[in-house]
C-alpha cells in the first residue's frame, strides 16, 4: 500500500499487520517498563535480577531497592560473580535520554544472558513515585501526575 499525503504520520504508510505484530512482539521481548518492574519486585520472587548499569556516583545518589550495581564496563569482570546465568536480567540506567541500559543489555546478551531493558530508567521510576534507596534509607516522592495515575 502506497500513500501520498501531507500528513507526517502517514507519509510512510503503517506496516502490514503481520510485520507490525512481529516488530511489537520483538520489542516486548527486549523491553519492559517501570510499572511492570515495580509490580514484579513486589512479588516474593520477581523472576529476574535487576541491574543498575550507571556509575558508582550515580548508584550512591539513588537506586532502585534490590538492584545489583553492575556498570557495563564491569560486566566482563564481575558479571559472572553477581548474576545467575539461568536467571533473566533487567537493566536500567538514567532515563530515556541515556543508552547505558541498552549497552549493558547488549553486553549481557552477548555473554548468553536472557535480558530485557527497563525503558524509562530511574527517571521514570521516580516520576511514578516508586521508592528510591540512598545509602540504607528508602525514600518515596509523590508521583508526577503527568506520568502516573494519581488518586483523587
Amino acid at each position: 500500500m502506497t500513500t501520498t499525503t501531507a500528513n507526517p504520520v502517514l507519509a510512510v504508510p503503517p506496516a502490514a499487520p503481520d510485520q507490525a505484530a512481529a516488530w511489537f512482539a520483538a520489542k516486548l521481548a527486549a523491553q519492559t517498563d517501570v510499572a511492570d518492574v515495580r509490580a514484579a519486585l513486589l512479588l516474593a520472587d520477581p523472576g529476574f535480577t535487576l541491574v543498575d548499569s550507571r556509575s558508582l556516583a550515580a548508584w550512591r545518589q539513588g537506586r532502585i531497592p534490590g538492584a545489583v550495581h553492575l556498570p557495563t564496563a564491569m560486566i566482563p569482570v564481575r558479571g559472572h560473580r553477581l548474576l545467575d546465568p539461568h536467571r533473566p536480567v533487567v537493566t536500567y540506567c538514567w532515563g530515556p535520554g541515556c543508552d547505558g541500559a541498552t549497552r549493558a543489555a547488549l553486553a549481557l546478551a552477548r555473554r548468553g544472558y536472557l535480558v530485557k531493558e527497563m525503558i524509562g530508567g530511574i527517571e521514570y521510576w521516580t516520576r511514578e513515585g516508586f521508592p528510591v534507596q540512598v545509602g540504607d534509607e528508602v525514600h518515596e516522592r509523590p508521583a508526577d501526575p503527568l506520568t502516573a495515575p494519581v488518586a483523587r
